[in-house]
């Protein structure tokens, strides 16, 4: 992978900041709940289907007393997109040329009244360069003053750019994070973004009040929920609801097939997959 230009080690350096902060925080709830879980951290090389070197990343893997399995990854890979692929992503009908950086997050919580949570945010370059991401809460048992924080701290990180981007991202929250075969959404919603072009400048600053927006809400969500008693039947509820999560993110989350498509670490890739899950 050629060296990276300034844009591109800017994002890059966001997203692994992002990722020390977060991981940092986690492992804080953690040591609150007396455990003294930490991640491991896993890194993977890439190579390009040209042969050359294609970049990389760093798996970061927590499994704990609050968090039964929390995946945090950043990856910076590049080269050439191989086959028809390419023809799909904005950009590279013409040339397959590509850059990639980012960070994604899964939580999957030990506590059923716990929701996981799902972030994401990532600078992409073809022939066009832009910003997407966004990040959705996932409770097995939904409560509505989590919903509205969670939404009311996304929608302040929105406001401060464009009052016009929550409601927009919202609704393409609503209409991705969704599972067509059964009918329902995957969760209680968020923001999607994506193809955030222009200003590159404009474009990181957003995505990184996504990412601070992210840190400050959900381990508040955490520390209030995660010492609340649970039952079977608690558990249960929360294994097929994790059924139709995995079902999404294997049959219609991009982010998965652009890992596969790429030549990405298998293990990273699917880390988003919950630990224990049932289907009836």
């Amino acid at each position: 992978m050629p060296t990276l230009d300034p844009q591109q080690t800017e994002a890059r350096t966001w997203f692994e900041h992002l990722r020390d902060l977060i991981c940092a925080e986690f492992e804080a709830i953690e040591r609150e709940a007396g455990s003294d879980a930490r991640f491991d951290y896993i890194a993977w090389d890439r190579t390009d289907p040209s042969g050359e070197p294609g970049g990389g990343g760093v798996r970061g893997v927590m499994k704990g007393r609050v968090f039964e399995k929390v995946g945090v990854n950043v990856s910076t890979v590049g080269g050439t997109f191989e086959g028809e692929f390419g023809k799909t992503i904005h950009g590279a009908g013409e040339d397959p040329r590509f850059f990639a950086t980012g960070i994604s997050l899964v939580a999957h919580m030990t506590n059923p009244h716990v929701p996981a949570v799902h972030m994401n945010t990532r600078f992409l370059r073809t022939t066009k360069q832009w910003f997407g991401g966004g990040a959705d809460l996932n409770p097995p048992l939904p409560v509505e003053e989590d919903t509205a924080e969670f939404h009311a701290t996304l929608k302040t990180a929105c406001d401060a750019h464009d009052p016009a981007h929550y409601p927009r991202f919202r609704k393409w929250a609503d209409e991705y994070f969704y599972i067509p075969h059964r009918g329902v959404h995957r969760g209680v919603g968020g923001i999607f973004y994506d193809h955030l072009e222009g200003d590159f400048a404009a474009g990181l600053a957003f995505t990184q009040d996504v990412g601070r927006a992210f840190l400050d809400v959900y381990p508040r969500i955490v520390r209030r929920r995660m010492g609340l008693p649970f039952t079977d039947a608690d558990v249960a509820r929360q294994r097929a609801w994790r059924g139709r999560y995995a079902e999404f993110n294997l049959v219609y989350d991009r982010g998965t097939l652009f890992g596969l498509k790429t030549g990405g670490n298998i293990d990273a890739i699917l880390m988003s997959l919950p630990p224990v899950a049932t289907w009836d």
